[in-house]
C-alpha cells in the first residue's frame, strides 16, 4: 500500500514539473503585466519624470473622453459586421469540404493558407490591391464596367471599413472553418444511419442531428471571432492609419497611440483595464452560449 502511495506521489510530482514551465510563462507574461498595468492606471505615469498618484482621475477622464467612446463603438461596430461574414463563409467552406472527394486535402490547405500569413503581410498586400493608382481591384472593376474612375478605398470610412472587413474575412475564415469542420467530422456516422432507418432525410438529419451537435463548436468559433475583432489593431494601423479624422481608430489602436505615441502610460493602462472588463463580459456570454447547447445535448441523451 505504501509503495503504491509513493508511486502515485512520484507521478503527481512529475506532472507538476511538466506544468511549471507553462505556469512560469503565464506568471511572467500575463499575471505580472496585469498587476503592473493595474497599478499604472492609478498614476500619472510619464515615460520620463516623476510618477504622480492620482487614484481614479484616469478613469474619470476616460469616461469623459469622446475619442475613447468613438473608438470603442467603432470597434464593436466592426466586430458586429465582420463576425457574421467570417462565420457564414467558414460554415459554407466547412460544408463544402466535409467529405471525401478528389482534391479535398488540396482545397482544405488552400482555404487555410491565409491564416498562417501574418496580419501585417496580408494588410500590406491588400493595401496594394486597393491602391487607387495601380491597384488591381480598381483595374478589374474599371475594365468590366462597374466603375468609371478609381475608388479611393482608404480615404473614407464608408469604403475603408468594408475593405478591411473583406480582407479579414479572406484571411481568417479558414480558422473558423477548421473548428466547424472538426465539429462536422466528430458526428458519429451511426447516428445518421439510425436516423435513415427511421426515415429521416438529409435535410432533417442536418437540422435535427448535425446542428444541435455542432452548436458548441460553432459558438466557440463565433466568440473567438468576436474577441479577435475587439482586439483588432494591425489591419487598421497599416491600411487606414486610423483615418480619416480618426474615424477608423479601434480601441487597441487608440490605447497604442496614447501609451506609446503620446507617452501617457497611466491613462493607456486605465483604458486597458476597461477593455479587459469588456472582454470579461464577452467571456461571460461565451460561457452562457457554450453551456446551453451542452446541457441540451445531455438532456437529449
Amino acid at each position: 500500500m505504501k509503495a503504491k502511495n509513493k508511486k502515485k506521489k512520484r507521478i503527481t510530482i512529475k506532472s507538476y514539473l511538466f506544468v511549471i514551465p507553462a505556469l512560469m510563462l503565464n506568471f511572467v507574461f500575463f499575471i505580472l503585466p496585469f498587476f503592473q498595468s493595474l497599478l499604472m492606471s492609478f498614476y500619472d505615469w510619464p515615460v520620463l519624470g516623476e510618477k504622480t498618484f492620482i487614484f481614479l482621475d484616469n478613469y474619470v477622464k476616460l469616461f469623459q473622453d469622446g475619442q475613447f467612446w468613438h473608438s470603442l463603438f467603432f470597434t464593436l461596430k466592426y466586430a458586429l459586421f465582420v463576425t457574421p461574414c467570417l462565420f457564414i463563409l467558414a460554415f459554407a467552406l466547412a460544408l463544402l469540404i466535409n467529405g471525401a472527394f478528389a482534391g479535398v486535402n488540396l482545397f482544405r490547405s488552400l482555404y487555410f493558407a491565409p491564416v498562417v500569413i501574418s496580419m501585417t503581410c496580408c494588410s500590406m498586400v491588400w493595401l496594394w490591391i486597393y491602391n487607387d493608382l495601380y491597384g488591381v481591384l480598381n483595374y478589374i472593376l474599371e475594365n468590366i464596367g462597374i466603375i468609371d474612375e478609381p475608388i479611393l478605398w482608404m480615404n473614407s470610412s464608408e469604403t475603408s471599413l468594408p475593405a478591411v472587413i473583406f480582407m479579414v474575412t479572406w484571411k481568417m475564415a479558414g480558422f473558423s472553418m477548421l473548428i466547424i469542420l472538426a465539429a462536422f467530422q466528430s458526428v458519429d456516422e451511426e447516428i445518421y444511419e439510425a436516423a435513415s432507418v427511421d426515415g429521416a432525410n438529409k435535410v432533417t438529419q442536418f437540422f435535427r442531428i448535425t446542428l444541435p451537435i455542432i452548436k458548441p463548436h460553432a459558438a466557440l468559433a463565433l466568440i473567438l471571432s468576436v474577441i479577435g475583432s475587439v482586439l483588432a489593431f494591425e489591419q487598421f494601423l497599416i491600411m487606414t492609419k486610423g483615418g480619416p479624422a480618426q474615424d477608423t481608430t479601434t480601441i487597441v489602436h487608440y490605447i497604442y497611440n496614447t501609451s506609446f505615441k503620446y507617452f501617457k502610460m497611466g491613462y493607456g493602462s486605465a483604458m486597458t483595464m476597461v477593455l479587459l472588463i469588456v472582454l470579461g463580459i464577452l467571456s461571460y456570454f461565451e460561457n452562457r452560449v457554450l453551456k446551453d447547447p451542452t446541457k441540451y445535448q445531455e438532456e437529449r441523451r
